[in-house]
């Protein structure tokens, strides 16, 4: 079996939270997750926060709106988001309220986005979505937003080399890539890592 193998079977974020993002309801969805992961904040959080943003029907720019502040700290809590709870409520709504009064939704947004990178940086113009927020929520929408085609990341192009990958498939299979880093590299988990026999920098290599 060739590493490229492994890399397919290996979910995105997006596909672990049920999202198709060949929808335009789920690729909101998405943003809204995106901005979760891209906190320095666990992945579980990030998930289980997310869903419970669904859990309560907070899954719409409108229905954020109208949460209010304090029902979006509440949730944030009940997810474990604590350590950033207040700022990422304050963050949500401003990005929100901008987002509908400059574009009226994110597929408007991608209409008007001249090119990737325009794209990029239209989306980083929101305070509180910075380079690595666009990064995971754009990763996920190649092939499926015409102008969704970020750089990959640092961290996706270390993993990559080190799995002997080309440029090429490091872009194609970067979601996975980071998977691999955050949930077995970064943890120290080799020897449970289902690409090790691929990989240059195992630490059980002797």
């Amino acid at each position: 079996m060739k590493v490229e193998d492994i890399l397919t079977k290996l979910p995105k974020y997006s596909e672990e939270l049920g999202l198709d993002l060949r929808k335009p309801e789920d690729r909101f969805k998405w943003f809204l997750a995106s901005i979760l992961f891209a906190r320095r904040i666990s992945s579980e959080i990030a998930k289980r926060t997310f869903r419970k943003f669904v859990e309560e029907g907070l899954i719409t720019p409108d229905s954020i709106l109208e949460a209010g502040w304090d029902r979006l700290v509440n949730v944030l809590d009940s997810g474990g988001y604590v350590r950033y709870d207040f700022s990422t409520a304050s963050n949500l709504q401003e990005i929100i309220k901008e987002l509908k009064e400059r574009y009226g939704g994110l597929e408007e947004l991608h209409k008007l986005a001249k090119d990737p990178r325009d794209l990029e940086r239209r989306l980083l113009e929101f305070k509180g979505v910075g380079p690595v927020c666009v990064n995971i929520f754009l990763r996920e929408l190649r092939g499926v937003w015409e102008k969704a085609e970020p750089r990959p990341s640092k961290v996706a192009i270390d993993m990559g080399k080190s799995l002997g990958l080309d440029a090429n498939k490091i872009k194609l299979y970067e979601s996975a890539l980071i998977r691999l880093r955050l949930e077995y590299c970064k943890r120290d988990r080799c020897k449970e890592c289902p690409v090790r026999q691929f990989c240059k920098e195992r630490k059980d290599s002797s």
